[in-house]
């Protein structure tokens, strides 16, 4: 039964770290960050450069501006501040920063956990682009539950591998009979 227990409460404990790294990071992006612009602004223009690179070496003939980018005659799509990941880069790091584990493996992980959001993301905004063109009818759909299934997929693969590689705790090892 106190076996039991410490599980309980260290499934408590990781929930209460959750929620207030939430609190804090909701506030820190909200309050600072999303208003200051300057973030949200340079990441998603380098989405918007990485994005086009990946279009025209496919072929496509892409037009930028700014924080749009499109293929041919479609409208293009406006990458605003809530589909440029800074939110859910925020997300995978709060998991991170509550799970117990190495705080080594911890500070190596996190920034391989913001390269691969940033990564899905521009192949993400780089399919959609393509669907728009080729399939402008589908797209609303595929933006809203597909891609956005797809990216929170990514995150909690991210969360289980940080669960898997940053335990600080050694597996206990069964006792031989």
């Amino acid at each position: 039964m106190n076996l039991l227990k410490g599980t309980y409460l260290d499934i408590a404990l990781f929930l209460a770290k959750v929620i207030v790294i939430y609190i804090f990071w909701y506030v820190l992006y909200h309050e600072w960050l999303l208003p200051d612009g300057r973030l949200d602004l340079f990441v998603s223009r380098n989405i918007v450069s990485v994005t086009a690179t990946l279009l025209q070496v496919s072929g496509y003939e892409v037009f930028t501006f700014d924080r749009v980018i499109g293929i041919g005659p479609a409208n293009g799509l406006e990458i605003i501040d809530g589909c440029n990941g800074i939110e859910t880069i925020g997300l995978l790091i709060g998991f991170v920063i509550a799970y117990p584990g190495s705080n080594v493996k911890r500070w190596l992980f996190i920034p391989t956990g913001i390269l691969v959001i940033y990564l899905v993301n521009a192949l993400r905004i780089y399919f959609l682009a393509i669907i728009q063109y080729h399939w402008y009818s589908g797209f609303q759909v595929i933006h809203d539950y597909t891609f956005t299934l797809i990216f929170y997929l990514v995150v909690f693969v991210m969360w289980v591998i940080w669960v898997l590689f940053g335990e600080a705790r050694p597996l206990k090892q069964p006792h031989s009979a």
